[in-house]
């Protein structure tokens, strides 16, 4: 089964404010993941919000420089906090021949979780990888393991022959 890492938001305009230490946790999980699946041959997806972007602002929409991104990593922008609305995300997981996805990132109760029922209503499988979806509000996040399918960087490892 081909799965995809989607890495949702993780930009310097909206982590402003964020306390570094959730920053780097979740940083943590996403590219250890990142680099299992990599090595693996499965797609990474870097998620980018570009709504609001302006030329003057546009460096801070940039990803934080504590995530990996290398090749054959791609990015996709999109303007909504659905990742897959207006956007070509469900046309890129195609090409890869996905059928689960696993979400990380900024912010759970937003883009992460808008990503989730997107790809849902699209017929992919997603989890969010435990650990690696964070907010400003940690009742966001406990709610999220609560409600929404979890999966951990062992299993992932092992999905992977790690």
């Amino acid at each position: 089964m081909k799965i995809a890492l989607l890495i949702i938001d993780m930009q310097i305009v909206h982590l402003e404010g964020v306390p570094q230490s959730k920053i780097d946790k979740a940083c943590e999980y996403i590219n250890h993941v990142s680099r299992v699946m990599r090595t693996a041959g499965h797609p990474i997806i870097h998620i980018q919000d570009i709504e609001g972007m302006t030329e003057e602002t546009e460096s801070s929409y940039r990803t934080i420089e504590e995530i990996v991104f290398e090749s054959p990593d791609q990015a996709v922008s999109k303007a909504y906090s659905n990742a897959f609305w207006q956007t070509k995300l469900e046309e890129t997981l195609a090409q890869h021949g996905v059928e689960r996805v696993i979400l990380a990132g900024f912010a759970v109760e937003h883009c992460v979780q808008f990503t989730y029922n997107g790809a849902v209503e699209r017929g992919f499988s997603p989890v969010l990888l435990q650990n690696a979806i964070f907010s400003r509000h940690d009742d966001a996040v406990a709610a999220a393991y609560r409600d929404r399918n979890l999966i951990s960087y062992p299993v992932v490892e092992w999905l992977m022959g790690s």
